[in-house]
């Protein structure tokens, strides 16, 4: 099973994505993850990847595209992709769709996670994340625990917050998010491929409802 989530910075993307990977043996297709690992890799793609990055230029859908192909045709055992921050935009959107054709893949379902944007900006300059295990904490509605031991890898840990996760900075990535891909969201809608779900309930009402969409 192929899946996209799709929603706006700070909808619960990441989270949803962890738990789609323990329940249904998916791997997590993260762009950013990609590209570090493909950076410090020592391939041909990771040193192109490495010389684009080192001399701060923005990374091409060719290479992404080119890092998906290599994830996609790994033998890991897996029983299928979440993409996490990929596609953002319709050529990249065409471009994926032409890849799964070509190795014989289907996406199965794109879930859009629809949230307020005052609600999403309360929710997300109060979080904070597990430096260990990734593991997301909302100093209103799941604060860190007071013993500062992860409840998700039982560790002891440094519990982060983005440079980025304040109301300016938010605000201007809403802004790119609602011009670059917010169409994709008619575009699988035309191809019947959209699900969307509430991504203001509890992370568990969220889970439920992505679980009833991939039914």
């Amino acid at each position: 099973m192929n899946i996209i989530l799709l929603g706006p910075p700070g909808a619960g993307k990441g989270t949803q994505a962890r738990r789609l990977v323990e329940e249904r043996n998916l791997v997590q297709l993260s762009t950013g993850d990609m590209l570090r690992a493909a950076r410090t890799s020592g391939t041909e793609m990771g040193q192109m990847v490495a010389g684009v990055m080192d001399r701060g230029e923005l990374v091409t859908d060719e290479i992404v595209i080119g890092l998906i192909r290599e994830q996609l045709t790994n033998d890991d055992g897996a029983d299928g992709y979440i993409f996490d921050g990929f596609p953002r935009t319709l050529a990249q959107a065409d471009a994926l769709g032409d890849l799964l054709k070509e190795l014989g893949e289907d996406l199965d379902r794109v879930v859009l996670m629809e949230v307020d944007d005052e609600a999403l900006v309360a929710r997300i300059t109060a979080r904070s994340t597990c430096a260990n295990c990734g593991e997301v904490y909302n100093d209103n509605t799941k604060p860190v625990p007071d013993d500062g031991v992860c409840v998700s890898c039982g560790e002891k840990a440094e519990f982060t917050r983005r440079a980025d996760d304040n109301e300016d900075s938010l605000k201007t990535r809403l802004l790119a998010y609602y011009k670059q891909t917010s169409p994709l969201v008619g575009y699988y809608y035309a191809k019947d491929d959209l699900s969307t779900v509430d991504g203001l309930q509890s992370m568990d009402d969220v889970s439920a409802a992505i679980r009833a969409a991939l039914a």
